[in-house]
């Protein structure tokens, strides 16, 4: 008896890659509405502080401010997200996102906001994303199926940056006309719609955890995982310098420059936004090369990360400086997703998370820093000086780490050393109802 042919596949399943399933598009889709608000965002806390007439130290500590509970609350973050559902750790992240950058478009648009209130505020968003981006990452690396981990890695960072760009130059542009706080009004609203959309994921396909000795037993495994790691550690070592210089240059000397010398803030939005043209150039590119030695071709694409602060340092008039931030956004999306493809196919699904955190802990330890000490640096050698050097540290930096020799061999896996893991169940890639 012969039986009846299967219905086709709806059309939206068609369009859909296979591993492009259920939690990949709902993150991805977060993800776009997140950075349209966020990238806009930032911009807009700095101008924020300009408008009241802050200083340059009082923009660095507002910065610090908002990366200071990164390096508190990271660690705690990841472990939380390895043993409650991560979805629920994103959701709440996002609720408390949503509150915190509400309040701060409240007290920009009524009255004159106060230096603390500021940093207050901006902190609890900092707290919030201590807490997200553990899980979230987690999320992201258990919902790809191996064999398409570059591709899919690529995709969603595109998307990503994508809408990074679009927050860029809207924020920019929004800032000039309406001011600051209708900016931050705006991310308020996107974290509550990403909130929403992340609600719907379905950790079904992660498997148990094993009931462990604790939230220090926890943070304790996910230290060995780092240390016995070479090419890890050393890279997170390196991006605690390169994060720091990089996040001091474009929050706090960037504005400046930009009051100073390039016209305010939609310049600064235009620039911004030629690095997310960069991210997808590179997101692009990625999608179709898969170069075998995964880390030297990523840390070698970590130089050109010194070129916006030269820019800013000579400084380029507007078109030199947004075809430097072009180039640095390509080349630093090559190494992201090449960093996203090794943690993936290097590091065991139950601890993404905690893995996660210390990559990041160790990313932004130096950045509060950096940025609170960005004003004095200035008042003592200049803004030029302090941009010069800005560069010079990320050279240095990543010039040391390519002496580590797992750096330099850490290749990329075949399909059969490779297996499929961590992909959703096959249900997962049926199209959103």
């Amino acid at each position: 008896m012969s039986t009846p042919p299967a219905d086709p596949a709806p059309p939206s399943a068609r369009r859909r890659p296979a591993w492009a399933g259920r939690n990949y598009s709902l993150l991805t889709a977060a993800a776009v509405v997140t950075n349209l608000g966020s990238h806009g965002a930032l911009i807009a806390a700095s101008f924020a502080v300009i408008q009241t007439g802050g200083s340059p130290g009082d923009v660095g500590l507002v910065a610090a401010a908002r990366t200071l509970p990164l390096v508190l609350f990271l660690l705690i973050g990841g472990a939380i997200a390895d043993r409650l559902p991560r979805h629920r750790v994103m959701v709440g992240a996002n609720a408390l996102n949503c509150v915190s950058q509400a309040a701060f478009a409240v007290i920009v648009l009524t009255g004159h906001p106060q230096l603390w209130q500021m940093m207050l505020l901006t902190a609890l968003c900092g707290t919030g994303t201590a807490f997200f981006n553990p899980a979230a990452e987690g999320m992201l690396l258990s919902t790809v199926s191996g064999p398409h981990a570059n591709r899919a890695f690529a995709l969603f960072r595109m998307a990503m940056n994508g809408a990074g760009i679009g927050g860029a130059a809207l924020g920019g542009a929004l800032i000039a006309a309406m001011g600051p706080g209708w900016v931050l009004a705006v991310d308020a609203a996107a974290f509550a719609v990403a909130g929403a959309l992340r609600a719907f994921l379905d950790v079904g396909h992660i498997p148990d955890r094993v009931p462990g000795g604790g939230l220090l037993s926890d943070l304790r495994e996910g230290w060995v995982e780092f240390k016995t790691r070479p090419w890890l550690w050393s890279i997170v070592l390196q991006f605690s310098v390169v994060v720091a210089v990089v996040g001091a240059a474009e929050a706090v000397y960037g504005p400046l420059v930009a009051r100073d010398r390039l016209g305010g803030a939609a310049p600064w939005g235009l620039a911004l936004a030629f690095f997310g043209v960069g991210t997808i150039a590179g997101a692009f590119l990625m999608m179709a090369w898969k170069p075998r030695r995964l880390l030297l071709v990523g840390t070698l694409c970590v130089f050109p990360l010194a070129l916006p602060s030269a820019g800013l340092a000579i400084p380029l008039p507007v078109w030199a400086l947004c075809l430097v931030m072009l180039v640095s956004g390509l080349a630093i999306e090559v190494f992201g997703v090449n960093w996203m493809t090794t943690m993936h196919q290097e590091i065991p699904e139950e601890k993404f998370s905690r893995v996660s955190a210390y990559d990041w802990f160790g990313s932004v330890s130096m950045l509060p820093l950096a940025t609170a000490l960005a004003g004095p640096v200035e008042s003592a050698v200049g803004r030029t000086s302090a941009l010069w050097g800005c560069a010079a540290l990320v050279i240095l930096g990543t010039g040391l780490v390519l002496l580590v020799p797992d750096v330099r061999r850490m290749t990329r896996k075949s399909a059969k050393e490779a297996p499929d893991v961590h992909a959703e169940p096959a249900r997962a890639a049926l199209p959103l109802g």
